[in-house]
């Protein structure tokens, strides 16, 4: 008499196993975001003010929108260093649209979003076309970027002082005008909506299908008939106008376009992607995790400082007067064992969170400290 075999339980399907990595993943992410939250809130009532996280709020749509663009070019197992100063170059062609030359609001707006797709059209063509390593090719187009930016500025800061709307569009709030006390800028409304439409891109649409497959295999996508070279293109323009995008609000916020700004912004961006779960690999991202990513470093920034932490001006932590950087490091150190200077420091609950006369010590831009608005530049 036989004995029955004993039934084994079958393994999990590679894809299964997969599958729930990527869902641990995503979940880490936001429970991350959640612990920093609660920790702080914890630490300082201060934490849980409206201003405080509409500060956040607004402290992370620049980069975010950033972050976004750059998650379509490292899901094709590409980069993009050149995304900082894109936007820098596409806030100055806004500037000078609207500023220089008086054209309409809405036209300097188109002009800063042509100039961001153009530079990604040409980062996609060095790539697709030249084989140009991406590494190499946008870090070629960062300098140029760069350049064209103080060479249109003429080297000095471009205000929109004689179109006020420029601002107060971006920094109203429609929310708040609906919901009274409900006071969210326009720009982080900005901000989840092209997280709604990137997220969309990528889900829906034969684009979002290619975009993932070039970075999964690009020979098997092209023995399969797709035409790589013009979606690889395709893709880095879409990065290309999201930094357009970028720069655009950038602009709106500080009410100036400042062609020192940019450098540094490309790390965040990509540090905000790959935190959220995009693979450097390719084949793999989400929108949703980038932007969450982006608010969970900055929760910790503002956390720190609200918890009694270092309150001093720090790179990366604020855009006021479009300073990027301006932080301990901007004010040289003493001879020998001389006190240093006082440092800069930020008035606002969270470092970044809004833009205006936040800086003690430093001129306002146009006033008798400062002729003609000129930038404070590092030391």
């Amino acid at each position: 008499m036989t004995e029955p075999i004993a039934q084994t339980e079958p393994r999990p399907a590679a894809a299964k196993r997969f599958l729930h990595l990527g869902a641990m993943q995503r979940l880490l992410a936001f429970g991350a975001l959640i612990v920093l939250f609660v920790g702080f809130s914890l630490a300082s009532p201060n934490f849980l003010q409206f201003d405080n996280v509409v500060g956040i709020l607004l402290a992370t749509t620049v980069n975010g929108v950033l972050a976004l663009g750059v998650t379509f070019v490292i899901i094709t197992g590409g980069i993009d260093l050149s995304v900082g100063t894109v936007m820098t170059l596409s806030a100055v062609t806004t500037a000078v649209f609207i500023t220089n030359w008086h054209l309409p609001v809405l036209l300097g707006i188109m002009a800063g979003l042509v100039t961001g797709a153009l530079a990604g059209i040409v980062n996609g063509t060095l790539i697709a076309k030249l084989k140009i390593p991406p590494f190499i090719a946008t870090l070629g187009m960062l300098n140029v970027a760069r350049g064209l930016a103080l060479v249109f500025s003429g080297l000095r800061p471009i205000y929109f002082n004689d179109t006020p709307v420029f601002n107060q569009v971006a920094m109203g709030s429609l929310l708040g005008s609906i919901v009274p006390g409900f006071e969210v800028p326009n720009l982080v409304l900005v901000l989840f909506g092209a997280a709604v439409l990137a997220s969309l891109a990528l889900s829906k649409t034969v684009f979002g299908r290619y975009t993932f497959a070039l970075g999964s295999n690009e020979e098997a996508t092209r023995l399969s008939g797709v035409d790589v070279g013009a979606w690889k293109i395709r893709v880095y323009a879409v990065g290309g106008l999201f930094a357009g995008l970028a720069g655009v609000l950038i602009g709106a916020r500080l009410n100036s376009a400042q062609p020192s700004l940019g450098l540094g912004y490309e790390l965040d961006a990509i540090a905000a992607a790959v935190i959220g779960g995009t693979s450097l690999s390719g084949g793999e991202g989400k929108t949703v995790e980038c932007i969450a990513s982006r608010r969970r470093e900055r929760r910790h920034v503002c956390g720190v400082a609200i918890a009694g932490g270092d309150n001093f001006a720090r790179p990366g932590d604020f855009e006021t007067h479009g300073i990027h950087g301006a932080g301990n490091d901007a004010i040289p150190p003493p001879p020998g064992n001389a006190s240093p200077p006082d440092r800069p420091r930020i008035d606002s609950i969270c470092p970044g969170d809004e833009p205006g006369p936040r800086i003690r010590g430093h001129p306002e831009p146009g006033s008798a400290a400062a002729p003609g608005g000129a930038p404070i530049t590092r030391a």
